[in-house]
């Protein structure tokens, strides 16, 4: 039973490489003249329009969207709502989510958050963040945690199991769309809040490929696939794979922007694949060995 876990684990690997790779994007972007705002509200709007779309076309999302209850549509958009003050890392979900059982998972993620403070690095103390940088940075992973949380209980997780395992929760097809035209109409609060104006800039013609990738590659694949991957691994263990974020973005910036990686974060990146491994070794481990024994329960069929 642990092996099946493995496609689902991959599941939410692809799902923090396609987080890690919006800053990628967000580099060929802003020098078109975008800011953070308008990147963000195009990358959610888009993204809902695509995928919104695409579920609409397909039988099994209608099916899908009429079977969905208004209340959990509510949640949906009230999930996708929050997730609007967002901006990445996973914790507290340990506590209140589903919580894997022994002390390996909290072993890995121990030496996940050591991995992940030296693959940052150093700050230099000619560019120390001002205060409100600081209060943001520790406010991002709580909000985020949050955010995990909630959808893990749209998702149908309780403290007793997962969603998959209890057989319940909204299904991503309806979730995910909904969700991320919540996180869409929030950006467009946000921008008024802010005093800015309703309408982001219009796309220039060199920023829309790019746009493109972060609605998809950084957006809709991302998110429906964490929440299709803690939908059956549980959103703890899930956020504790998507460590590996990190590793992603900094391999990836250093091999396309030629930016150096200083040992230090390479031991980081290191601890945190170390501490995937501690938390999933049963499920990678047992597969060869189910495969060998299915495998030898055919030939004996055959004989």
């Amino acid at each position: 039973m642990r092996s099946s876990r493995l496609p689902w684990i991959l599941l939410v690997v692809v799902s923090a490489i396609g987080y890690g790779s919006g800053s990628l994007f967000a580099k060929a972007i802003y020098p078109t003249g975008f800011d953070w705002l308008d990147l963000l509200v195009w990358r959610h709007l888009l993204a809902a329009l695509i995928l919104g779309a695409i579920v609409v076309a397909l039988p099994a999302g209608r099916a899908a969207l009429r079977g969905l209850t208004r209340e959990r549509a509510l949640r949906s958009f009230a999930i996708g709502l929050f997730f609007t003050a967002n901006a990445a890392t996973y914790v507290l979900s340990i506590f209140f989510a589903h919580a894997p059982s022994g002390p390996r998972p909290w072993i890995a993620l121990a030496i996940a958050t050591t991995g992940v403070v030296l693959g940052v690095g150093g700050i230099p103390d000619a560019k120390e963040p001002a205060l409100i940088g600081l209060v943001l940075g520790v406010a991002s992973p709580i909000i985020y945690s949050c955010y995990i949380i909630l959808a893990a209980r749209l998702a149908g997780e309780t403290k007793s199991g997962t969603g998959a395992s209890g057989g319940g929760g909204t299904s991503s097809l309806a979730a995910i769309p909904l969700s991320l035209l919540g996180t869409a109409v929030g950006m467009f609060v946000l921008r008024v809040a802010l005093g800015r104006e309703l309408l982001p800039l219009p796309i220039p013609d060199g920023a829309l490929l790019p746009i493109i990738g972060v609605a998809t590659i950084a957006g809709i694949i991302p998110i429906g696939a964490f929440y299709i991957g803690a939908q059956r691994l549980g959103a703890a263990r899930a956020a504790l794979i998507s460590t590996v974020e990190p590793i992603f973005t900094i391999v990836a910036a250093g091999y396309l922007f030629n930016e150096s990686l200083t040992a230090i974060q390479l031991v980081g990146g290191a601890l945190i694949l170390g501490a995937v491994l501690v938390a999933e070794w049963g499920a990678i481990r047992l597969v060869r060995p189910r495969r060998a024994s299915a495998q030898a329960k055919r030939g004996a069929a055959k004989n």
